[in-house]
């Protein structure tokens, strides 16, 4: 994988046709995991959050992959922006400008208050980012980018139960600041 990346990043075409089927399981599973927590009747499938993410990964330019673990959270992050684009872009003034539609049935009266609370979560990851990269990332990684403790920690080199204790620090910080 970090071979072809490397390959991918050298301008090689054909590596990035081998790469793009070898991460794309794995970027579908994230992709499914974001819009799992999304409202109910959102419009994006995995494939289009997929197809945009690679879209922008590719029109970035210089990317520098370090590795596997590097990649799927760059991945990550890149579909949490689309979401988040998307999410902006349906509160738009054109579609209302976040005013909750007058529902006659109750099926979708919770979608504003959802689309809201996900633009808080990434704006508090945003914030965290600002304070500590490593522990924002954390989360990026364990819970969107879909890696377990131990590839975590390898990623970054330090051990599970450092990675266990920011990523538990992270989720309080994360916790307090959504509750205010």
């Amino acid at each position: 994988m970090t071979a072809l990346l490397a390959r991918w990043q050298a301008g090689e075409a054909q590596a990035f046709d081998d790469a793009s089927a070898l991460v794309y399981p794995e970027l579908r599973k994230i992709a499914a995991a974001y819009l799992a927590r999304e409202r109910p009747g959102h419009t994006l499938q995995p494939t289009a959050l997929i197809n945009e993410a690679f879209v922008r990964l590719v029109n970035a330019g210089e990317l520098t992959f370090q590795g596997r673990a590097h990649f799927f959270s760059l991945a990550a992050t890149i579909m949490r922006r689309v979401l988040v684009d998307h999410a902006r872009a349906w509160r738009a003034d054109k579609r209302g400008g976040g005013i909750p539609p007058l529902a006659l049935d109750t099926g979708a009266a919770g979608a504003p208050q959802v689309i809201d609370d996900f633009l808080e979560l990434h704006d508090a990851l945003d914030r965290l980012a600002a304070v500590d990269r490593r522990k924002a990332e954390i989360l990026e990684l364990r819970y969107f980018g879909g890696l377990s403790l131990e590839e975590a920690a390898a990623h970054f080199g330090l051990s599970t139960s450092t990675i266990h204790r920011e990523q538990r620090f992270a989720e309080a910080w994360l916790s307090e600041t959504l509750n205010r």
